[in-house]
């Protein structure tokens, strides 16, 4: 069984960082794609970013791109959201996403999507909060 958890969340003020980890168990191989999406109150879900855990490429929301910074350490099954330059807009619930396709296709479609939360990727994690004050 696939599970993902979040850890990392927390409060900062504007400008300052936080690295989001997402621990992945129950995958076979590293073909495998890992998102993070995030949840604000009264907004739609959004696509933060992905990774292909076995080749590497990434995507990234226009709106964190220059800021964040998604990597992945095969070794210790978990990818990691470097997050910089934090605004208050980036404030809400951050859920890291897995699919089993190996391409990033499948991750880039579910974070252009206005679709409700647990949508268009197989498996999703609980979430970690993060509160940026101004």
């Amino acid at each position: 069984e696939v599970q993902l958890v979040e850890s990392g969340g927390g409060l900062v003020q504007a400008g300052g960082s936080l690295r989001l980890s997402c621990a992945a168990s129950g995958f076979t191989s590293n073909d495998h794609v890992i998102g993070w999406f995030r949840l604000a109150p009264g907004k739609e879900r959004e696509g933060v970013s992905c990774i292909s855990s076995s080749h590497g490429d990434t995507y990234y929301a226009d709106s964190v791109k220059g800021r964040f910074t998604i990597s992945s350490d095969n070794a210790k099954n978990t990818v990691y959201l470097q997050m910089n330059n934090l605004k208050p807009d980036d404030t809400a619930v951050y859920y890291c996403a897995a699919d089993s396709a190996p391409s990033l296709y499948s991750c880039i479609i579910a974070s252009q999507a206005s679709s409700p939360l647990g949508d268009g990727m197989d498996y999703w994690g609980k979430g970690t909060l993060v509160t940026v004050s101004s």
